[in-house]
């Protein structure tokens, strides 16, 4: 584990575990603590969570590409995580290097981190915001991010970490009411649909951290994608979204326990 000291906002409970500490332990980071570790080791016990990161991971890298690939030079990454191996602007700028990417958390240790390794990076910028409050977000995000061009909006394993009382349908149709015509939202979305009994044993051990999840249907996950034009292969589980060989789907992709769907604003 890297020295607190040196990387770790005056005021994170370290005892709390974090959705994005936990993600980052999972994907093989050292930004985390013993609680996230602990949390982890206690999902690994009951859901292929490994799996299911690294899956989620190559599913955001795919669906990045494709994006740059159809000539989006802008990305705004909601929920962006601790900074890990496969960012956001690492892969777009394998295609355009002159692609603009804005990371929103409120995950102060990802946000700290982030400026850190972003520096001289003059295309890319961290952002320590709620992406509940998409008006604000989008407000922040525009001084670095024109949105009368298409932007790639990537929500990528997050939305489960907003339950339905904050209703996340809305908050996303708000993002979307933002972008201009050619826009793509990227998502993926934990659910319950292929294993009921694991997912719920994994709910319990979320409840017991910062961010509860609340797994969602296919057809919950269809309704996020409302002001969009859903593109092939339509919402499937991540391993099965354009992947590169039939290796990558694997014989079980939906052990990967996550829907992934892209929409083109018309």
């Amino acid at each position: 584990m890297v020295d607190r000291v040196s990387w770790v906002p005056e005021g994170v409970n370290v005892d709390v575990p974090s959705s994005a500490r936990i993600y980052d332990y999972l994907l093989g980071g050292g930004h985390n603590f013993e609680a996230d570790r602990a949390t982890a080791e206690a999902l690994i016990k009951v859901l292929p969570v490994r799996g299911m990161a690294r899956l989620n991971r190559a599913y955001l890298r795919r669906a990045v590409l494709e994006l740059a690939d159809l000539g989006v030079r802008q990305f705004l990454d909601l929920g962006s995580g601790i900074p890990t191996v496969g960012n956001v602007h690492e892969v777009a700028h394998e295609v355009a290097p002159e692609a603009k990417v804005v990371y929103v958390d409120f995950e102060p240790v990802a946000i700290t981190h982030a400026e850190l390794m972003l520096a001289g990076e003059p295309n890319v910028t961290a952002l320590l915001a709620d992406l509940r409050e998409p008006e604000k977000v989008v407000a922040q995000a525009s001084q670095h991010l024109d949105f009368s061009q298409p932007i790639g909006l990537l929500v990528v394993g997050v939305l489960q970490f907003i339950p339905d009382s904050d209703d996340p349908w809305g908050v996303l149709s708000r993002y979307v009411e933002s972008l201009s015509s050619g826009s793509y939202l990227a998502l993926s979305h934990f659910t319950a649909d292929s294993m009921p009994a694991a997912m719920a044993a994994g709910k319990e051990i979320f409840a017991k951290t910062a961010e509860p999840i609340t797994p969602r249907t296919k057809a919950q996950v269809a309704d996020m994608l409302a002001g969009t034009e859903i593109v092939e292969p339509g919402i499937v589980f991540t391993p099965q979204w354009r992947p590169e060989t039939p290796e990558d789907v694997g014989d079980e992709p939906s052990k990967a326990n996550l829907y992934a769907a892209v929409g083109r604003k018309p």
